[in-house]
């Protein structure tokens, strides 16, 4: 994990307080049997050595969202490889002293025969430079799966269409659900850290769009307030999907990318996501899958603003 800590250090000198990558579900969650193609990935070096985890979706049987800071190609520490699981219970069953769930084989391997468990090489991201240019931090990645690994499910994620979270009204902003899933951290604190490792989800408010210069039309600020029936954010994992809707939703507005600081211990903090419903974005992701996946192309579903 020393990479997630180099960006919080990078991070200090430069804000006010202190911002730590995260996208796990605190609060008031439900295990997460909506989304299949919600994965959590497992990221490798040169050596075939487990580095971090993520979160993220596919959009497509072959095309992977997640977080840029989850695929950097430009860090020090930088994957070569990614390992996904799309159980609902990927790691639950995770050993401390073995290191590994026999079950699935996270984080080491996949279970011969498996066809939820996929390997992949083709690692990108959108100029991520350890949060460089803040708050347009370019955090978003993808990963591209072999043909003979692709994931066959009954649906994945639509990414919304561009400009589709500006189109809303004050009114409709302030009264939207959003969603947000993922297999991070669900709480954390000096004496106890909870991680089931399982895909789980939580519905949400968002804060700020556009008003603060922590969002700036980048970033999606969602309510670090787990009350009123709500969930939230917590440190672990990113690149987790934030749905437009309830828990039923397929479109995609952004990944979970960071948190503030001065709440994570308790997973408290509130969560921010890095907009995928931009041109910037959307023309990133199209010209990727053209070069790497021509033929996902057709598959991948935009929804356009209400």
């Amino acid at each position: 994990m020393r990479k997630l800590l180099m960006l919080v250090a990078a991070l200090l000198g430069t804000l006010a307080i202190a911002v730590a990558p995260g996208s796990a579900v605190t609060g008031n969650f439900v295990a997460d049997n909506e989304h299949p193609y919600v994965g959590l990935v497992a990221f490798y070096d040169a050596e075939g050595e487990f580095m971090w985890r993520c979160s993220g979706s596919l959009l497509t049987d072959r095309v992977f969202l997640t977080a840029g800071h989850c695929t950097d190609q430009d860090a020090e520490e930088s994957p070569v490889s990614a390992r996904i699981w799309f159980h609902q219970d990927a790691g639950a069953e995770y050993d401390p002293e073995t290191q590994l769930d026999p079950t699935t084989g996270y984080p080491d391997y996949c279970i011969e025969g498996d066809p939820l468990c996929v390997e992949a090489t083709l690692l990108f991201d959108f100029g991520f430079d350890n949060f460089a240019g803040f708050p347009n931090i370019h955090d978003v990645g993808l990963i591209i799966l072999p043909e003979d690994q692709a994931v066959e499910l009954p649906e994945y994620g639509q990414l919304a269409g561009a400009g589709f979270l500006d189109s809303l009204s004050s009114r409709e902003f302030k009264d939207a659900t959003f969603t947000v899933a993922g297999y991070g951290l669900t709480k954390t604190n000096p004496a106890q850290t909870v991680s089931f490792r399982s895909r789980l989800m939580a519905v949400t408010q968002a804060a700020n769009l556009n008003r603060s210069s922590n969002t700036a039309g980048f970033n999606l600020q969602l309510s670090g307030n787990p009350g009123g029936g709500r969930g939230g954010l917590c440190f672990g994992d990113s690149g987790g999907p934030v749905f437009y809707g309830g828990f039923s939703s397929n479109v995609i507005v952004g990944v979970n990318s960071w948190l503030f600081g001065f709440n994570r211990q308790t997973c408290g903090g509130t969560g921010f996501a890095f907009r995928t419903d931009t041109e910037a974005v959307i023309e990133w992701i199209l010209g990727i899958v053209e070069e790497y996946a021509p033929g996902e192309l057709d598959e991948i579903q935009f929804v356009e603003a209400p």
